[in-house]
């Protein structure tokens, strides 16, 4: 099988390219930026660097040059947005299957902005052979705006389930590891921080704050300000280096304004710790307030529910019987190998179809 794989630079795509890359025979990639040396596959073809902004008409005659050239058996499209549309144009009149993977704010936040964007997502969803969506409620959602031919629930899962925690062993840490965007909504993690340092039973307890953007200064002047003495901001890290965090976290929190099925909220679930996460539809698939988590329904009120859960968290036979529930979790809906695995055999379904049914 030739796959032509096409989106945009971001780790989710060469994740992807990596993790779907054995299970093809020869795997091409359409992007907009340089593919870093770690996600070269062994069977990795050509890669083209495209303009995938609206702006760049150019840009689906360059893909369909590619795809005259390469004669794939299937192309899959990351986003339903700019990408799926040069996408979209690029195979117009070909009865070539291709698969369209939502990832959230393409089909959650972007059909809102005006009605121009919401056709375009529209059409993109209504062209593609098959549509995949990492929740519950994106599917809907996808629904509501197309016709969707065939749509299949799954996620890219986290790579491997780690050994189980030793409860006993994690410190009190609580950490976020959400980008420094306005849509993670990181200062009102710190605010809420500011809310448990100055609570005498949480003395103990100190904040990581990882990962960074365009908001790390401000954040870290809002720190600051609020005189914070137990938040470290740790900028980047690699994989390993994150997946200690986890593993020395009691209390994982992730308050977005929107979000499909995070992997770091799955990264999180597997290495045992306890999410605290905005009331969003995809998080409801994955947690049950005061069972496996908890849900808070207004952000400004987070202090009061981070301390909660911190007592929570506290308590070891507590905190296990959650852990214990969210990695069996993971471990049925939310590992990579698995659900590429699972994208393969979509790909192997498409191309069984009659030739006049896979468009």
């Amino acid at each position: 099988m030739k796959l032509l794989l096409i989106g945009s630079a971001s780790v989710h795509t060469f994740r992807y390219l990596a993790g779907i890359a054995p299970h093809v025979d020869e795997i091409h990639l359409v992007t907009s930026g340089e593919l870093p040396e770690r996600y070269h596959a062994a069977n990795l073809g050509r890669v083209l660097q495209v303009d995938f902004s609206l702006r760049a008409l150019a840009t689906a005659g360059k893909i369909a040059g590619l795809i005259a050239a390469l004669q794939p058996d299937i192309v899959h499209v990351h986003q339903a947005n700019s990408v799926a549309w040069h996408a979209r144009r690029a195979l117009a009149g070909r009865k070539l299957p291709w698969l369209l993977t939502c990832w959230g704010s393409d089909v959650l936040l972007l059909p809102r902005q005006n009605r121009f964007m919401k056709q375009l997502v529209a059409a993109n969803l209504a062209a593609a052979s098959a549509v995949t969506s990492d929740s519950l409620n994106m599917a809907a959602v996808c629904r509501e705006l197309a016709p969707i031919r065939r749509m299949d629930v799954l996620n890219f899962g986290m790579d491997a389930l780690p050994p189980a925690p030793d409860i006993a062993a994690k410190p009190l840490q609580v950490l976020s590891c959400r980008l420094h965007k306005p849509l993670y909504r990181i200062d009102s993690i710190v605010r809420a921080w500011a809310e448990v340092e100055a609570d005498a039973r949480f003395a103990g307890w100190t904040l990581t704050v990882a990962a960074s953007g365009e908001e790390t200064e401000s954040l870290k002047t809002l720190a600051a300000h609020l005189g914070l003495g137990r938040v470290k901001f740790t900028g980047f890290v690699a994989p390993e280096v994150l997946a200690g965090l986890y593993r020395d976290a009691r209390v994982f929190v992730s308050v977005p304004q929107s979000d499909a099925t995070s992997i770091s909220l799955l990264e999180a679930m597997g290495h045992g710790c306890l999410p605290l996460l905005s009331n969003l539809p995809a998080n409801l698939e994955w947690v049950l307030d005061g069972v496996n988590g908890a849900i808070v329904e207004d952000v400004g009120r987070l202090g009061d529910a981070m301390k909660a859960q911190l007592l929570r968290a506290a308590d070891d036979a507590q905190l296990a019987e959650a852990v214990a529930l969210n990695r069996r979790l993971v471990a049925e809906k939310g590992l990579h190998q698995h659900n590429m695995q699972r994208f393969a055999d979509i790909y192997r379904d498409l191309l069984a179809l009659p030739e006049g049914n896979r468009r």
